[in-house]
């Protein structure tokens, strides 16, 4: 099949690269393959062209699978036998790369600290990936070290990987710390893909990039053989173009496994069972709102909408206000857990850098390339905390769980509520190497303190840039979350491909996809 070139950075629109792929879901696919139209080895082959013809635009993947082909051969033979895994079964997917596999691929959170870093097993995550049928497709750009180095950061940039650009408007930022699986996925370059979070890293990218993205209960997906920050918050979890793709990836990724003890009594449910969202009851965190005001528009216009399908809206509820600079407990425990789960990593990976403390003599040895833009006073402060037994460390985790799980449980139980609402993030900012991330507002905090899902879903544009609105709530209620977030999907409408575009256009309007405040 014949593969047209990108344009240059800039120049707009990509030239036609397997247009038959474009917004392709899980389904279509399977559809295609079932048939026998297509092979798992022809819809691999047409990514990897996309990939190479497209992301010199985005710095979104940082490498392709070697064996991808032969994997999609394997997966095409099993289905020529008669064995079907599921409905991931011969589906390309990406991944983060600060998550392992075993493979001839490298683990290294973009750093070039971690360069021939090959883990010794696959993370749990990609084994539920091999076990549903998935291509192993390649590994993800993101925010170095899931962006956790710096406060001058630039989401999105890695040493290894580069700057990751956002597919509706180039010279914007696709949010981090899952800049690359989220530009990746919206720009059509996999099916589906994998993120991580630990405060915003799937939801923001998601919402930047007009994507559907589960932030999982902390517990439902393993974390074994995933780069940590934080054991309270860390998860991965799907990044996808439509709720149902979100929902049959991770339908794939839940579930128990021995080497994540959080994940000893996962509460697996059926995330596709949808029904009437009639009589279902959400309350609007206004404090959250503020961002932008066209941002705000939009997400008001999908709570108007799920009110006329017979949603009941409680407007306003109250979140505990949160702490900041030196007084934010959940900068406390981010500090201590990042040494502790960070050094306990890296003791046993196989990778050039044993320690946090070696991760910083390495960064200074190498600093031109390693620290151009911003430095890693983060991590120093992290060498320079004590043990989890730290009295400052369980004080900090206790005040955190007590404003983000009491906060969150008691909004919920006052006002009898299903989940609570909120805008996900600002729209995109500019890429500055200068002065770092420009982030105006967000939502993400209390559910990912908490260890409580949340999903973010499109609601529309401003500028030509997306907006997202998460729908977040009490432990283990991701099937009424994303209940919510397929009646908002089927409201709205509101994903689009990206344009490629140099810039925002400045001059659109905003645009929730349908006259949502009548619907």
């Amino acid at each position: 099949m014949a593969c047209g070139g990108a344009r240059t950075r800039g120049s707009g629109a990509p030239a036609p690269v397997d247009d038959w792929l474009v917004e392709a879901t899980i389904d279509d696919l399977g559809k295609q393959m079932a048939s026998g139209a297509k092979t798992s080895h022809a819809i691999t082959a047409a990514y990897l062209a996309r990939i190479a013809a497209l992301d010199p635009q985005l710095h979104a993947v940082i490498e392709t699978n070697p064996d991808a082909l032969a994997i999609a051969d394997a997966l095409d033979a099993e289905r020529k036998a008669g064995k079907v895994r599921g409905p991931l079964h011969g589906i390309p997917v990406l991944v983060k790369d600060n998550i392992d596999s075993a493979d001839k691929m490298q683990t290294t959170a973009g750093s070039l600290a971690m360069v021939g870093a090959k883990p010794a097993q696959d993370s749990g995550v990609v084994a539920k990936l091999r076990a549903a049928g998935a291509v192993l497709l390649g590994k993800t750009n993101l925010s170095e070290w899931a962006n956790i180095r710096s406060t001058r950061s630039t989401s999105g940039w890695s040493g290894r990987g580069g700057q990751t650009h956002n597919p509706y408007a180039l010279d914007r930022n696709a949010c981090g710390s899952s800049s690359g699986s989220g530009a990746a996925t919206a720009a059509n370059l996999c099916t589906v893909a994998v993120g991580s979070e630990t405060d915003g890293s799937i939801l923001c990218p998601s919402s930047v990039c007009n994507l559907v993205g589960i932030k999982p209960t902390v517990g439902l997906v393993s974390r074994a053989g995933i780069i940590p920050i934080s054991h309270s918050q860390d998860t991965a979890g799907p990044m996808a173009r439509t709720v149902r793709d979100a929902a049959l990836l991770l339908g794939a990724l839940a579930g128990s496994d021995p080497r994540d003890i959080a994940t000893k009594d996962a509460k697996v449910a059926n995330y596709l069972a949808g029904g009437d969202v009639k009589g279902m009851r959400i309350g609007v965190v206004r404090s959250y709102f503020g961002g932008h005001p066209e941002q705000d528009k939009l997400v008001d216009q999908a709570i108007a909408a799920l009110k006329g399908r017979g949603v009941e809206v409680v407007d306003p509820v109250e979140l505990p206000a949160w702490p900041s600079g030196d007084a934010d407990p959940e900068f406390t425990v981010l500090l201590y857990e990042l040494k502790a789960d960070l050094n306990a990593y890296l003791a046993t990976a196989n990778a050039p850098v044993k320690s946090l403390a070696d991760v910083i003599a390495f960064n200074q040895a190498h600093a031109a390339q390693e620290m151009p833009y911003f430095a890693q006073e983060i991590f120093e402060k992290a060498q320079a905390k004590g043990p989890l037994t730290d009295q400052a460390y369980l004080d900090a985790r206790a005040k955190s769980l007590e404003l983000a799980r009491g906060g969150i449980d008691a909004a919920l139980d006052k006002h009898k509520l299903d989940a609570l609402v909120a805008p996900t993030a600002a729209p995109a900012w500019l890429n500055d190497l200068v002065l770092g991330d420009h982030i105006a507002g967000g939502s993400t905090q209390a559910a990912a303190v908490a260890g409580y899902p949340s999903v973010t879903v499109p609601v529309g544009f401003t500028r030509g840039l997306p907006v997202g609105m998460s729908i977040f709530g009490r432990a283990w209620t991701e099937a009424t979350l994303i209940r919510i977030a397929a009646a908002v999907e089927d409201l709205l409408h509101a994903r689009r491909p990206p344009s490629f575009a140099a810039s925002a256009d400045l001059a659109a309007a905003t645009d929730c996809g349908h006259d949502c405040a009548s619907r």
